[in-house]
C-alpha cells in the first residue's frame, strides 16, 4: 500500500491516477468515495468543507479494501487523516492485512492550493471550505505524518508546488531507489 497525503489541491488524486494507470495498482481515493457515497446532511456538512467522522471513514475505507486484492499494491490517497485512523491502519499493518510500502507527503502553499481549487470549480471549493480544508489539515492531518514517521513508516515529503510531471517523476525515482 501506498499512500498519498496532503491538504486538497496538493494533487493527490492526479498522482494517484498517474501512479494507478502506469503501474495497473488500484486507486482507492476517499474524496472521491465520498462524493459518491455520502448523501443527505451528511453530504450538506461535507459541501461546507466539514470532514467525515473516524468511525464513518473507517468503515467506508474498510468495506472498500475487502473490494480489491490486498496481496498487490494498491494506492491509497486521503486516508488516514486523523490519529485514530492511523491507529486502525497501523494496526491493520501489524496484523499482516496490509503492508505499508510507502507515504508520500506531498507540500503544497496556500497559494498554489487555493489557486488549484478554484479553478476545477467543484461545488464544495468555496474560499471558506478551502479555508477550513487548511485548517483542519494543519491540526489534524499534519501531525499524522510525523506520527508514521515516529512509528517507522517510510515518509518522503514531496514539494507539490511544482508541476504535476516534475512531482510524479519524483515519487517515481523514490519508489526505485525504495525497490533497490
Amino acid at each position: 500500500m501506498i499512500i498519498l497525503m496532503g491538504v486538497a489541491g496538493a494533487g493527490k488524486s492526479m498522482q494517484g491516477r498517474l501512479f494507478a494507470d502506469e503501474h495497473g495498482y488500484a486507486w482507492i481515493s476517499t474524496g472521491e468515495l465520498f462524493r459518491v457515497l455520502v448523501t443527505g446532511e451528511r453530504r450538506a456538512e461535507m459541501l461546507e468543507g466539514k470532514l467525515l467522522s473516524d468511525t464513518e471513514v473507517i468503515e467506508l475505507v474498510d468495506r472498500t479494501l475487502k473490494l480489491i486484492d490486498l496481496k498487490e499494491e494498491f494506492l491509497l490517497d486521503g486516508f488516514p487523516r486523523t490519529k485514530v485512523q492511523t491507529d486502525w491502519l497501523l494496526k491493520e499493518v501489524k496484523q499482516g492485512r496490509l503492508k505499508l510500502t510507502a507515504v508520500f507527503n506531498l507540500t503544497a502553499s496556500r497559494t498554489v492550493v487555493k489557486k488549484r481549487l478554484l479553478a476545477r470549480g467543484r461545488q464544495d471549493d468555496t474560499e471558506k471550505a478551502i479555508e477550513n480544508r487548511f485548517t483542519e489539515y494543519e491540526t489534524m492531518t499534519m501531525p499524522i505524518v510525523d506520527y508514521l514517521r515516529e512509528a517507522g513508516s517510510p515518509v518522503y515529503d514531496i514539494d507539490a508546488d511544482q508541476d504535476p510531471i516534475t512531482v510524479h517523476d519524483q515519487i517515481m525515482t523514490l519508489i526505485s531507489e525504495q525497490d533497490a
